[in-house]
């Protein structure tokens, strides 16, 4: 039996007097990810092209994935995408990124030694406070890349990359320099790069949350 066209049942339920008809909204198409489900990070990448889970999806350019060593010791975690990260598709590429580059090469390390990425996998509009439903799209992400690094330790970067990961409201003032633990793996909270070039006098106690990190992991 074939079902009446959309203009016989408009008119259907006029005749009976309905005056407002409700149309619920089409679900995303995109499948939830399932914990522990991704063998590896391309893996993980390649089933986000495209995602639609959230309303970034409408004004990003680009996902922004994360890159670095895929087995890294020591993984960075982020808020959000900016403008040059969404037009590149890399994170921390801007003047934030650039002091990340240097804190970490100041650890002894490369860029290309650490996994760096953010909470949000999209840049929301004028670089704005990530909302709670964008990060609750894409925590089941960030979650699967760190168990896919499995790194020893993470250091987030600002308020909202230290809330998401730990699953706090406690603001990064009260969070920074005191070690936490998620997911069974250290987390050190720290300032967000951005901060820093408002405020270069708070560089020193991002150096002194790196010294602990730095110290944390030359032991076994």
């Amino acid at each position: 039996m074939r079902e009446p066209p959309a203009r016989e049942l408009l008119e259907y339920f006029r005749d009976l007097g309905v005056d407002e008809v409700f149309l619920a909204a089409p679900s995303s198409s995109a499948p939830a990810a399932v914990a522990g489900s991704m063998r590896d990070l391309p893996a993980l990448q390649k089933f986000l092209e495209g995602c639609p889970r959230c309303k970034l999806s409408k004004s990003r350019t680009n996902i922004v994935f994360g890159q670095g060593n895929p087995k890294a010791d020591l993984m960075f975690v982020g808020e959000a995408p900016g403008r040059e990260e969404d037009e590149q598709g890399l994170a921390f590429v801007g003047r934030a990124g650039g002091l990340l580059t240097k804190i970490i090469e100041a650890m002894g390390k490369k860029r290309e030694d650490v996994w760096i990425c953010n909470v949000l996998k999209c840049r929301p509009p004028n670089n704005r406070n990530p909302e709670a439903d964008e990060v609750a799209a894409c925590m089941p992400f960030l979650d699967e890349q760190i168990r896919l690094v499995s790194p020893r330790v993470i250091v987030t970067l600002g308020t909202y990359s230290a809330q998401a990961v730990l699953g706090t409201d406690e603001p990064i003032g009260r969070l920074r320099g005191r070690w936490q633990s998620a997911r069974g793996v250290k987390v050190m909270p720290t300032f967000h790069p951005a901060f820093l070039l408002r405020s270069p006098e708070r560089k020193k106690d991002v150096w002194e949350d790196m010294k602990k990190v730095m110290e944390f992991l030359a032991g076994e």
